[in-house]
Formats: structure tokens, C-alpha cells, sequence
């Protein structure tokens, strides 16, 4: 049992709660509002903390010259390595939750329960800024919970505190049904609210040594592994190795010579500062990784297997004082329309230091990002956010969904100013009502009416409006739906699950029935997906 919060407790914390998070992996990405087969909260949360994990066990023990107690250091690398590492706004959520216990208990002498409190509220209205518009019955009404109730103990028992505080997230994570109507509809709970409760439960085995009950553990979720491409390099060498590296010069010199002898296609760069950027192909990580550590302190440290990765298609790279795009994109088809005009194509799904890396890429001083998922909004803006630390002017287009960011794409114009342009393209994007078809993977009741796994759900902005039994009449019901509201142009990417010839009885429907509106068809290649459809 523990009085107090140290440093290897804050370690084993951050272990314990990935753990548990892993073991309910499935369940939470089962947690979805809409019975569509691409639920991924839990998902999220795990390469999150992974993240976090991450940059914890890459610290040498060190502590730097700013003053930090041991606690508060382990504290800030979880939280800094939780923000690059963010995935989806659960990702982002929780990262911006580790942030305010970090800020507030980094400078505490030592952690006891008022401390606890303290954090805990802190935390709660860092999570709630992190969203632009908050809503009750999410991750957000679970945070405040257990800070309110961590503030009612009143007490400098830590282990009183923590339980007081994961108790009455529990009981809050069973209150967001009666919160969010569409929870309700759907008969479950808050996804990432489960995944906080996990963590606290996790907290609290942490400070009292009580474990537990564990329910069966579900199966863990499957995730696709995100594309890249060998772009210089001998085939000979398996992995690309690249991290951040605070370091000295000389430490520097000889760690090049160190990694010349373990690979090719090396670059170690400065910012004239002390910090450094390595990327070098190897065979042995280990040994590139290891040899960072010899000298200096390395950090976002990220590794790709050439085997596993699929070569994106080629974007276009900008000047230095020019303009660049940077969009999200699932499935190769998309990818290649979205590089056809000269974006910067990153896979589904990514992480906030994953898209900062990508807006650093192009080497433009203004860049627009189109996330293509509501999901990844926050995503986006927390990686805008660290962008303009560097230098970066970067605006976020909220596009949600791919046939929007092909609107928003299409009007871009260099001869105008960076900022009304990014006005023209959020105009085109909102001004293109989207639509998305796929089957249903469970039962459940949705504002259309109660569907079964298989039956065909069309989707109109977000929301469920039709249910079928047969792909092709649901398609053209969907299409004729939003035309019945106006429209000149209609897009249409196939999946790659779409049977043949569906956007062909598509197009031929609308020639039919709407003659005087032009519809262009492409291959998407998206999952889950068999048609997504966009409205001009």
C-alpha cells in the first residue's frame, strides 16, 4: 500500500492501466453507437497508452535541469508521449486528462489524496477544453464524476481518495445511457468512459496492492498496419528506424559512425539546439535504438517493417515558403485521388505525432489538413497545435468523410490568401452532403427503425436513414434521398468489399431518374464501406 504517488508507482500505473486496457481491448471497441463494423475506441486508447508506455521506458532516470520531482517527470513523459502517440478524440481525451494531472502534480512535493483531488479536477477541465463542444454522457461526464467525488472525500488518504474517485466513475459510466439518447438506442455505454474506468481501477490496485476481479478477457481487435514506402535504401536492411534525440555534438558524431556500421539510407539532423532527428535502415532496432540511447535521450521513437507496408501514392512537395495539403485517406483508390491533387496522403486512423510528421514533410510554411473523420478532428487539432510550436501555420478543414475533402480539394487556388482559401475549401467541403452504406455487425435500435447483423444501413451524415435487405436498392434509395434536397453532382467511391458493377446500376439509376445531375464514380478501395457517397 502507498501513501503517496512516486515516480515507479506512476510506472507501474501507466503498465497496470495498458494492461487492463488491452485485456478489454475488444469489448470497448464493441462499445459503438452505430451497429457499423469500425468501432475502435478501445483500439484507440491501447496504441495511446502504448505511446505513453513508450516514452517512459526510453527514459534514462535522468531528471532535467527544470526542477521536476521524480513523480512530476514520470508524470510529464506519460502525458507528453500520450499527446504524439493520440489516436481518435478518445486518444486525445485521455492524453489531455494525463496532461492536467501532470501539470498540477509535477510541482507537488509529494502526492497524497488532496493532491490526488487537486489533479483530478485539473484533469477534468483539460479534457473538457480539448473539446470544442462538449457533450454529457461521454468520457467527459466520467472524468468530472470521479473529481467530484475525490474532492468530496476531503481527505490526505491517497487510497481513499482513488477509490472514492473510480467508484463514482463506475457509476457514471452507468449513467451515460440516461444522458446520451443515442447510448440509449444503442443499449450500451460510453466507450471512453469505460476505457478511463479501466485506468482508474488500475490507479487504485496501484496505490492499495488489492487486485480486482477480472472478468474473461475479449478478443483483441485487429487493426491494418499503416502504409509507407522505402524511399532510398538498400533492400537488404528490414527496418526503418527514426526518433527525436536530445544529445551533444560530439555524442552525435560518433553515433553516426555507430549507425553507418548498422545500416543504410542515414540521416541525423540538427535543429542547432541539442535536439537532433536519426533516421537510418536496419536490421538490428535494437541496436540503432540502444546506440541513441548511448548518446543522449531518445524520444518518439517509431519503427516500420518494409514487409508488412504498401507503398502510398506519390504527393507533391512543397516550397519551403508555399502551401501544401495533408489528408487523411483509408483504402489505396482514395489515396491515389487525394495525391492526384498533390496532397500528402496519410493512412486511417492516425496518430497526432503521426500527423505532425506529415505536415512537417511537406516543407511548407502553410498547411491545410483534411481528417476526412469526425474522429479525427482532434486528432488534427492537437497536431496543428504542436505544428505551430515549429513554425507551422496549419488549419484544419473539418471534413467528414473522403467525398468532402475532394470538394474541399477541388477549389483550392494559390493566387489566393492562406486564409481564404481555407474559407473556400471549408465552404466546398460543408457545402457537400455525404452519405455512406455498409451491413450492420450487431442488433440494435437506431432512429430509422431496429436493424439485424447483415441488413444494408445507409447512413446520411452520420445518422442512420434507411434500412434494407438488398446493397443496390439501399444505394439508390440513399442517392435519391439527398438528391430530393437539390444537388448538380454526385460522387461515388466503391469499396472494396462493393460487388461488381454497383456504381455502374447506381449511375444508371440516377441518368434515369435525375437526368440533368453529372455523377462521377471511382474506385475507393475503403473497408467496411461498399459505397460512400457525396451531394454537391
Amino acid at each position: 500500500m502507498l501513501d503517496t504517488l512516486d515516480a515507479a508507482a506512476v510506472r507501474r500505473w501507466c503498465t497496470s492501466g495498458l494492461a487492463a486496457l488491452q485485456r478489454h481491448q475488444g469489448e470497448i471497441d464493441g462499445l459503438n453507437v452505430y451497429p457499423v463494423p469500425d468501432g475502435d475506441t478501445g483500439t484507440n486508447l491501447v496504441l495511446t497508452l502504448t505511446s505513453a508506455q513508450q516514452a517512459l521506458a526510453m527514459d534514462l532516470g535522468t531528471l532535467p535541469d527544470d526542477g521536476r520531482t521524480p513523480h512530476g517527470h514520470a508524470l510529464r513523459l506519460m502525458a507528453q508521449g500520450a499527446l504524439l502517440g493520440a489516436r481518435g478524440n478518445s486518444g486525445v481525451i485521455l492524453s489531455q486528462i494525463l496532461r492536467g494531472l501532470a501539470d498540477t502534480l509535477g510541482a507537488a512535493p509529494a502526492v497524497r489524496g488532496r493532491q490526488l483531488a487537486g489533479a483530478l479536477a485539473d484533469a477534468a477541465d483539460a479534457a473538457y477544453a480539448a473539446v470544442a463542444r462538449p457533450v454529457e454522457g461521454t468520457v467527459l461526464s466520467v472524468v468530472a464524476a470521479a473529481a467530484g467525488a475525490a474532492r468530496r472525500a476531503d481527505s490526505d488518504d491517497l487510497r481513499a481518495v482513488a477509490r472514492a474517485a473510480a467508484e463514482a466513475a463506475t457509476r457514471a459510466l452507468a449513467r451515460t445511457p440516461e444522458q446520451l439518447p443515442e447510448l440509449a438506442r444503442a443499449g450500451v455505454v460510453d466507450a471512453g468512459g469505460r476505457g478511463l474506468c479501466l485506468l482508474l481501477d488500475a490507479l487504485v490496485e496501484v496505490v492499495t496492492g488489492e487486485s480486482p476481479a477480472q472478468p474473461a478477457p475479449a478478443p483483441p481487435a485487429l487493426r491494418r498496419p499503416a502504409t509507407a514506402a522505402r524511399e532510398t535504401g538498400s533492400e537488404a536492411y528490414a527496418y526503418e528506424v527514426q526518433y527525436l534525440l536530445d544529445a551533444t555534438d560530439e555524442a552525435v558524431a560518433r553515433l553516426r559512425d555507430e549507425l553507418a556500421a548498422l545500416g543504410d539510407s542515414l540521416a541525423v539532423v540538427g535543429d542547432g539546439s541539442g535536439t537532433w532527428n536519426v533516421h537510418v535502415h536496419v536490421n538490428d532496432v535494437g541496436a540503432a535504438v540502444e546506440a541513441g540511447v548511448a548518446a543522449g535521450r531518445p524520444r518518439r521513437i517509431t519503427v516500420t517493417r518494409f514487409a508488412d507496408q504498401a507503398a502510398p501514392a506519390p504527393g507533391r512537395v512543397a516550397r519551403p515558403d508555399g502551401r501544401a495539403a495533408v489528408v487523411v485517406a483509408t483504402g489505396a483508390g482514395i489515396a491515389e485521388l487525394f495525391a492526384a491533387e498533390g496532397a500528402v496522403v496519410v493512412p486511417a486512423k492516425p496518430s497526432t505525432g503521426e500527423l505532425l510528421d506529415a505536415i512537417r514533410s511537406t516543407g511548407a510554411a502553410r498547411v491545410v489538413v483534411l481528417p476526412n473523420d469526425p474522429n479525427t478532428q482532434s486528432v488534427a487539432s492537437a497536431a496543428a497545435k504542436e505544428a505551430h510550436g515549429l513554425g507551422v501555420k496549419v488549419s484544419v478543414v473539418p471534413t467528414r468523410s473522403p467525398v468532402q475533402a475532394l470538394a474541399a480539394l477541388a477549389v483550392r487556388d494559390p493566387q489566393r490568401r492562406f486564409e481564404d482559401d481555407v474559407i473556400a475549401m471549408a465552404e466546398a467541403a460543408g457545402a457537400c452532403r455525404y452519405a455512406e452504406v455498409c451491413h450492420a455487425g450487431r442488433e440494435a435500435l437506431t432512429v430509422a427503425g431496429p436493424c439485424r447483423p447483415g441488413d444494408v444501413l445507409a447512413l446520411v451524415e452520420g445518422e442512420v436513414h434507411l434500412i434494407g435487405q438488398d446493397l443496390t436498392d439501399t444505394c439508390t434509395a440513399v442517392v435519391d434521398r439527398m438528391l430530393g434536397g437539390g444537388g448538380e453532382l454526385v460522387t461515388l467511391l466503391c469499396g472494396a468489399d462493393a460487388p461488381t458493377g454497383l456504381a455502374d446500376r447506381v449511375r444508371a439509376h440516377v441518368e434515369r431518374s435525375w437526368p440533368f445531375v453529372e455523377v462521377q464514380a471511382y474506385e475507393g478501395g475503403q473497408p467496411h464501406y461498399p459505397l460512400l457517397v457525396g451531394v454537391e
